[in-house]
């Protein structure tokens, strides 16, 4: 059994003290596959440094987070572009919109959401999508780009059943984390009215701890608890569970 995490910030200070052992753990466990999302410019070292603590195991994205999209994003925009120009990445990301805590950039936070899908189009990569308080957005952005080369992750996907079904239009997966473990996160009630081949597992690690450790630090073993979750709800057992959401992974990511 190998389970794959599709989203997973490792190089993040909460691991500091524990890093190697956190993973080290996970692995053992038949967690192997962890896709790294950038943040902005200076998660970039740390990013490259996972990678070569666990070459097997990591495979990085590059992109500008939406919370990150300040006055100096064409800057940033400029970094992104540069790195994915230096070598290989797996996907553009975490991208899109964030209007949870500043709305005040929207504007600019769309111009960047566009300009990276562009940069993802013109290298054929996947994107993964941030979305906070900003489904009618993401899904105006969406609507305007649409076209055979735009795919990816609609990353911790929390929105209805309608919402869900209009992000698989854009030919996204929806990234299914602890949230789905969680009394009132409400896709549990039509999860299982999504085909699983249309999702993939994540933790947002060290966020979004799933029951029983919610309100802890994320740690990458716990998306076990993601998988046994779905298991429960699509009634198929954990194994399978992970074979579908891996091979739904490297449909997206291509490895």
């Amino acid at each position: 059994m190998i389970i794959t995490d599709t989203h997973t910030h490792l190089y993040s200070d909460s691991f500091d003290e524990d890093r190697n052992e956190a993973i080290q753990e996970a692995i053992n466990n038949n967690v192997k596959r962890f896709f790294i999302p950038a943040i902005d410019s200076e998660t970039t070292k740390s990013m490259y440094e996972l990678e070569k603590a666990f070459p097997e195991n990591v495979f990085l994205m590059m992109g500008l987070h939406p919370t990150h999209v300040k006055e100096n994003f064409e800057q940033e925009l400029k970094h992104v572009e540069e790195e994915l120009d230096k070598r290989k990445f797996y996907a553009v990301g975490e991208i899109g919109i964030d209007l949870y805590w500043d709305k005040s950039t929207l504007e600019i936070q769309k111009e960047a959401f566009k300009r990276q899908i562009q940069f993802a189009k013109d290298r054929e990569l996947p994107i993964v999508i941030h979305c906070r308080d900003a489904f009618d957005e993401i899904f105006e952005v969406l609507e305007s780009v649409k076209d055979d080369k735009l795919f990816g992750i609609f990353h911790c996907f929390t929105g209805t059943h309608e919402q869900a079904k209009q992000a698989l239009s854009y030919n996204m997966k929806l990234g299914i984390g602890g949230v789905v473990t969680f009394k009132n996160g409400g896709i549990d009630k039509f999860m299982p009215q999504i085909p699983i081949e249309e999702i993939v597992l994540e933790t947002d690690s060290p966020y979004l701890a799933p029951k029983p450790f919610r309100g802890k630090r994320n740690d990458p073993v716990y998306i076990l608890k993601v998988a046994e979750k779905l298991a429960e709800l699509y009634e198929i057992p954990v194994e399978k569970v992970a074979e579908i959401t891996t091979k739904n992974s490297k449909e997206v990511f291509g490895i």
